[in-house]
């Protein structure tokens, strides 16, 4: 089918099941997903300036809960900046007080000194407002010695770091495209920021926020290996072994051994689309995007443009001829504008099919009675979201709307099970399964739990969407192993993983001083009294 735009004189019946075709992924597609993800994390660990570049963090271990001290974090989440308050209180939770600040689109996409000028702006006023409410936030100094407060920075962008406290960036995502920053330290960008304005703050460590999910859920839960963002974008960042980062060659930290946190920035993953299932529809979508060619498999899942994939199905629909398939061929203002549909429409569809038990007994009225009141909900979600009239809509085409819909969402919760699952194949805790019989004698972490922090709105909010993640992670490393993948939200995982951070740096640049190698135990990451405040910069998802 080579058009998007409109269908030529298929029934709707025909055209549904192109739609079906094209958007449905069998478990062998899933395979080939999967087994081009492991060659692209090989690719990725042995080179630099690779699509998925699999970023050394520089972060050498993982919390188990007992860890303590105050902190502050700076957590830039697309529209919103929120600076937050984080208290680890070392029983593997922790509290939080926290401010937001919008950020418009002049601010993504002018200078990148304007940008980051308002990051630092955005901390002092939080200060600011702190000091004159009268909050104690046990302010002090790890060193007193210096006039600086720590600041552990969480940049949810693709940087490439040779240090835990350096990092340059390599493009912008997400609808950024602040001018001057590609090419330049990101920890450098802040810190002048700082300096411009006299802000007493230094900047010790570069987080992703990815990082930080798997900081924070390793935190929360006692453990956790892999780290995932399904929200408006994707990304992972998992727990490797020095020895397999054979890009590090000579640096200083192969000599050390041990494992450190990679960032795969896997929603690079396949940029050439060997192996991605695209559609016409991806196409539209990527070459009208601001990065064509680039980010691939972010825009086959992510929460930025499953409602973009929707909006072009569903004009097709409108448009085709030589008669109309929805909405009597009428389209709205919302439907007409690039953009114009958000996920979280689909979300609410999705929600109304699901919901009807709410609000009614079981078993009450027939199954036709059941789903008809179901497409009655769907109806008016259209009417109000894509701002059409109601006498458009019949309950025929709220039924397509909601059938397109589940078609985009499965796909991209299918998708996103084959990134966890190479990473379980990669990290030798799993083998692809060919539907035998299964052992998981010889893997890491055999007959042991698997811990998987997840956050984004997606995984979160959207109905069925880990449920499905799951199914395909089952077909790809088989039942036994996917039931001992301990999947849980982590609770705030940008600025619990950049407090947790901030300690490490700290801890490391102790032992620089000393000239004593630093190897992470939980033990060195108590702080006593007076408890330390650190400053954490996190421009998080």
């Amino acid at each position: 089918m080579s058009h998007t735009t409109a269908f030529h004189g298929s029934a709707k019946e025909d055209i549904l099941e192109s739609l079906c075709n094209q958007f449905t992924i069998d478990d062998q597609c899933l395979f080939k997903i999967t087994q081009t993800f492991l060659s692209e994390i090989s690719d990725g660990l042995s080179g630099y300036g690779r699509p998925m570049a699999m970023i050394p963090t520089f972060v050498k271990g993982v919390p188990d809960g007992s860890e303590t001290g105050t902190f502050l974090a700076l957590d830039l989440g697309g529209t919103n900046l929120r600076v937050c308050e984080v208290t680890l209180l070392g029983d593997k939770t922790f509290s939080l007080r926290q401010q937001k600040y919008k950020v418009s689109e002049a601010l993504k996409t002018g200078e990148v000194t304007t940008l980051f000028d308002y990051l630092a702006d955005s901390v002092d006023a939080f200060l600011t407002d702190t000091a004159s409410q009268g909050h104690d936030s046990h302010v002090s100094h790890p060193d007193e010695d210096s006039p600086y407060v720590p600041l552990a920075l969480t940049f949810s962008f693709p940087v490439e770091q040779s240090a835990l406290d350096s990092g340059v960036l390599l493009t912008w995502t997400k609808g950024f495209s602040a001018k001057n920053a590609i090419g330049k330290d990101v920890v450098k960008l802040l810190q002048d920021a700082f300096d411009r304005k006299h802000i007493h703050v230094k900047c010790v460590a570069l987080v992703n926020d990815t990082v930080g999910a798997l900081l924070s859920r390793a935190y929360t839960s006692g453990g956790c290996i892999l780290g995932a963002i399904f929200g408006t974008g994707t990304n992972g960042a998992y727990v490797e072994e020095v020895s397999k980062i054979t890009k590090l060659r000579q640096n200083p930290t192969v000599a050390a051994g041990g494992e450190m946190i990679v960032n795969t920035e896997w929603g690079g993953f396949n940029n050439s689309r060997s192996a991605l299932p695209t559609t016409p529809y991806d196409n539209k979508l990527d070459r009208e995007s601001i990065n064509p060619g680039f980010q691939a498999f972010e825009k086959f899942i992510s929460g930025m443009y499953l409602g973009e994939i929707a909006r072009n199905v569903i004009l097709s629909l409108i448009d085709a001829a030589p008669k109309p398939l929805l909405f009597g061929g009428r389209s709205s203002a919302v439907l007409n504008k690039q953009w114009g549909l958000d996920t979280a429409v689909l979300s609410e569809i999705e929600e109304a099919w699901e919901c009807l038990g709410r609000f009614s007994p079981p078993g009450q009225g027939s199954p036709e009675a059941q789903k008809e009141e179901k497409l009655r909900r769907i109806q008016g979600v259209l009417a109000q979201r894509l701002e059409l009239s109601l006498t458009d809509i019949s309950l025929e085409d709220a039924d397509v709307v909601r059938q397109v819909c589940n078609l985009i969402a499965s796909r991209a919760a299918r998708m996103s099970g084959t990134a966890v699952a190479a990473i379980l194949v990669h990290t030798e805790r799993a083998r692809l399964w060919d539907h035998g019989e299964q052992s998981s004698a010889g893997l890491k972490d055999e007959g042991k739990r698997i811990g998987v922090g997840v956050d984004g709105s997606l995984v979160e909010f959207y109905p069925n969407f880990q449920t499905k993640l799951r199914a395909s992670l089952r077909a790809l490393v088989g039942p036994e192993v996917e039931s001992r993948v301990d999947i849980g939200m982590a609770k705030d995982g940008s600025g619990v993983g950049a407090a947790l951070c901030a300690l490490v740096a700290q801890r490391q640049s102790q032992a620089n001083h000393t000239n004593g190698a630093y190897e992470y135990d939980p033990k060195d990451i108590k702080v006593t009294p007076p408890i330390e405040l650190a400053y954490i910069s996190s421009l998080s998802r």
